[in-house]
């Protein structure tokens, strides 16, 4: 059963955090980064690793791995910032979330989606848009502008 919102074939960014693959509608990301120096901003929240200067504009960057419950993303080779663009109230807000790699990006039919699993009522999992698989692998794919809160978006713009 395909997902409901999820109407038409797609192009989706693929990463990774820790060992499991994640994708972002393509449309979302504004470009991706090597990883710059992150400047950090005192009593801002644990997945906040900080600020970037992206040509002269201050870009906040969080840690995908810590705002998911795992552990802190280790600098190596392949992490990378992704710049995306997250709709809030209205308003397009850019942030860049750190991955320990970009895959590539994929074409993902409606009918290749499932719905994202229901894990208890407490879990929310609202952020997930569906469960794509490539190859034989699933990839668990986004919905970014549902993965903060107003509250938390507040606190880093």
């Amino acid at each position: 059963m395909a997902v409901t919102a999820i109407t038409e074939t797609l192009q989706y960014l693929t990463f990774k955090l820790s060992n499991e693959i994640f994708a972002a509608d393509v449309a979302k990301v504004r470009e991706i980064l090597e990883l710059t120096t992150i400047t950090k901003v005192p009593q801002t929240p644990d997945f906040m690793r900080g600020v970037i200067n992206l040509r002269g504009s201050v870009v906040p960057v969080v840690d995908m791995r810590l705002k998911f419950g795992m552990s802190m993303t280790e600098q190596t080779v392949n992490t990378c910032i992704i710049v995306v663009e997250v709709i809030l109230d209205g308003n397009a807000i850019v942030l860049g979330a750190l991955a320990d790699s970009v895959q590539e990006v994929v074409e993902m039919e409606p009918d290749s989606i499932e719905p994202a699993p229901h894990i208890g009522i407490r879990l929310d999992t609202s952020f997930i848009k569906g469960m794509g698989k490539i190859d034989d692998h699933f990839v668990m794919i986004l919905d970014i502008d549902r993965i903060f809160s107003s509250a938390e978006l507040d606190e880093l713009t």
